[in-house]
């Protein structure tokens, strides 16, 4: 009999039933996660596996009382958003791929562009539903503590110095909604979620044309200190380096080998914004700022990492990239160790949410440099292990960085993910290779 490796469901009923048979499975939606190679996945999963896909469950939006947004099902991040949109109201995370699911997000804990201005999405989770390993439903709350029979100091402890910072390298543990909030589907099935919503106001976006960062990244930090203050104005400070950007065509490339660092604002806070911050910048004209309209700007940052993983796909190789985010004072370390590697041979391009100091440096190898480029990896997270800094701040872990993940785990948050796994995983069915399993 052959072994089924991949099931649909079109029903949480399915999933349900899928789940009372006690089948280990990986859930997912949209396969756009960064972090799991599904064109080459079945050589990575136990051979008892399956891949359980929830894209194909219909999903249902609407607006609670409070006007929150909730969501079940398969909905993407672009209709969450159209739909906010339509009601006067929109969401607070922006991924960077729009056609990722909400529910999927929820899981891997992305945080997107916008977490510059309204911090990270477990921060706007009021609250959502799951499976057990039983198939129960349970509700979970973000403004109660969650509630374990086992002792979390020492894993707070250790969580301590990052409290900070998007997301830590393990999940935070605080509130009930964190029992699912970036634990990669390996404790349950996320089957609706509430989100905060805000009045829509209308936004612009200002680009920043820049000297190449390996050349002179005086005007970046420049840059990077003064927007720390207008938080309440900015809702996100991104950069694409030259490199990303010259994947464009030429028609869509705002610089000509120039890095660019373009800001979202409120558009009513544009004057403020720029006689408070831009004009008083010493290292960047005014011939080098200019204005983009919305439409025009997310379709450039959505068009980066898609053309980049063409690339890749026509080499036949798995992206090498970084999803590092260190604190405000290791910045400056953080980039130069980036200008490390491009003295390496390897091709490479740098872009990411530059006011976060949270940046993707990917290498662009040709397979015989596959090997070559893990090894500089590993040395990399060494270093943001010595740093107290995030390794993976916004992608999640998956399969691809288990390896890279594992230095950050101490014997405590070892201890506390058996003890989560025994309780709500006893039969070990989902997501068996996730972090977790260490």
């Amino acid at each position: 009999m052959t072994r089924e490796i991949s099931k649909s469901f079109y029903s949480f009923d399915e999933v349900k039933a899928h789940l009372k048979s006690g089948v280990p499975t990986l859930y997912h939606s949209s396969q756009t996660s960064t972090v799991i190679p599904f064109e080459k996945i079945q050589g990575l999963l136990n051979p008892s596996t399956v891949l359980g896909n929830l894209s194909t469950i219909k999903g249902h939006m609407e607006l609670t009382p409070e006007k929150n947004i909730s969501v079940s099902g398969f909905v993407t991040w672009k209709e969450a958003k159209e739909f906010c949109r339509a009601h006067g109201r929109e969401i607070m995370t922006s991924p960077t791929e729009e056609l990722a699911g909400v529910l999927s997000g929820i899981a891997t804990s992305c945080t997107g562009e916008r977490s510059f201005g309204f911090k990270n999405l477990r921060s706007q989770i009021v609250e959502l539903t799951y499976l057990d390993h039983e198939g129960c439903e349970h509700k979970l709350s973000a403004d109660k503590k969650l509630n374990l029979p086992f002792d979390l100091s020492s894993y707070q402890k250790d969580f301590s110095p990052y409290k900070n910072f998007k997301n830590a390298p393990y999940p935070r543990l605080e509130f009930e909604t964190d029992l699912m909030t970036g634990t990669e589907g390996q404790l349950g099935v996320i089957t609706s979620a509430v989100l905060k919503t805000i009045p829509y106001e209308e936004e612009t976006y200002l680009f920043i044309l820049l000297p190449r960062w390996e050349d002179n990244y005086e005007p970046h930090l420049e840059i990077y200190n003064a927007v720390q203050n207008f938080r309440d104005e900015i809702r996100a400070v991104e950069f694409i380096d030259s490199n990303s950007l010259s994947y464009l065509p030429s028609e869509k490339n705002p610089g000509k080998n120039q890095d660019a660092i373009f800001l979202e604002i409120r558009k009513k806070d544009f004057e403020k914004v720029y006689e408070e911050l831009l004009s008083k910048l010493t290292h960047s004209d005014e011939e080098t700022i200019f204005e983009m309209n919305p439409s025009k700007c997310r379709d450039l940052r959505m068009s980066v990492p898609r053309a980049i993983f063409e690339v890749n796909t026509r080499m036949g190789v798995t992206k090498k990239g970084t999803d590092v985010q260190v604190s405000s004072e290791r910045f400056k370390d953080l980039m130069d160790f980036y200008r490390s590697y491009t003295k390496l041979g390897v091709a490479y391009n740098l872009f990411g949410h530059f006011g976060d100091a949270h940046l993707h440096f990917n290498f662009m190898p040709t397979p015989d440099k596959n090997d070559f480029c893990n090894e500089q990896l590993e040395r990399l997270y060494h270093q943001v292990l010595s740093w107290h800094g995030s390794p993976f701040a916004e992608h999640g872990i998956g399969l691809l960085k288990k390896k890279f993940i594992a230095p950050f785990f101490s014997e405590t948050e070892k201890q506390v993910f058996r003890q989560l796994k025994k309780q709500f995983d006893p039969k070990g069915q989902f997501f068996p290779e996730g972090f977790m399993s260490c």
